[in-house]
């Protein structure tokens, strides 16, 4: 494997950081992952726009220009020779001191990986899965805006391990209000009385590509989407469910705290949407090898 780390292309043993980045000591940074199909990457513009989005948002500069980090993860894909795949693009505040000043840290950390990636099982996406809702509020927008896709995801962390220990794959998160926000790694999205309904990003969630590529997916179908506000009582009662992520793709869910929602399959709306979806992701995208 060969990855980029902080100004050259290395293997996975010699790719390492200062123990005194503050990205390992505060997770002071930003994220993106991006999937790769066909040899395509798929949305690459609009992933480094959100990437540079949450960096200005947090005042950390991004080490290269956003044409410049585009032509570096091409590339790190084609050193791995990799057709289909997922890219981890990762930039730190950078190594400073041991205080919480972001402003000690002189130079940005730029890390990206190209490998294969697997979220969930292959049985799940044909059978649907089991997620639970979990005492883990997600993190308010007056304390950490969810819009920001940042290195710490400990919030994230202790609602997966919740629902690791009910033995489930993924738990939905609700705010601090009891309306539902996102799940731990995906978006949510039901479909009630007919309608496409996922939560709006001002309940918490982040303002998934997945997501969005959905909503436009959903509109072109002709299907009615609204983004609202939404309670369990309203997952419990839903006629669908399923989860959108850039790893996870779309995948339906057909229980929820021991509710079968609907009729206990993977619905005919999430059945369309997935492959509409799928579709896209092999005919469209920024080429890796052209």
């Amino acid at each position: 494997m060969t990855i980029y780390c902080n100004g050259k292309m290395c293997s996975r043993a010699e790719a390492t950081v200062s123990v005194f980045d503050h990205g390992l000591l505060y997770g002071d940074g930003v994220f993106e992952g991006i999937r790769f199909y066909n040899g395509r990457v798929f949305k690459c513009d609009e992933h480094l726009q959100r990437l540079h989005e949450s960096a200005h948002s947090i005042m950390l500069h991004l080490p290269c220009p956003l044409p410049e980090l585009k032509a570096l993860l091409l590339e790190t894909i084609r050193r791995n020779d990799l057709r289909d795949g997922y890219v981890r693009l990762v930039v730190t505040r950078g190594e400073g001191n041991l205080g919480l000043n972001p402003f000690t840290c002189a130079t940005p950390g730029l890390v990206i990986i190209a490998d294969r990636i697997a979220l969930y099982p292959p049985a799940l996406y044909q059978q649907g899965m089991a997620i639970v809702t979990v005492a883990t509020q997600r993190t308010g927008a007056e304390a950490l805006p969810p819009r920001v896709k940042s290195l710490n995801y400990l919030n994230n962390i202790l609602a997966k391990i919740e629902a690791i220990n009910a033995g489930c794959e993924e738990a939905v998160m609700l705010n601090r209000f009891g309306f539902v926000a996102e799940c731990t790694g995906d978006n949510i999205f039901i479909v009630k009385h007919g309608v496409l309904l996922t939560p709006p990003v001002s309940m918490g969630a982040l303002q998934g590509i997945t997501r969005d590529t959905v909503l436009e997916l959903a509109r072109q179908r002709g299907y009615p989407v609204r983004e609202d506000t939404l309670t369990r009582h309203d997952l419990y009662c839903a006629e669908e469910c399923f989860l959108t992520g850039t790893a996870a793709e779309v995948i339906p869910v057909t229980k929820i705290d021991g509710r079968v929602i609907g009729s206990g399959a993977p619905g005919p709306v999430m059945h369309q949407l997935r492959e509409d979806f799928l579709q896209l992701t092999q005919t469209t995208g920024t080429p890796i090898y052209a």
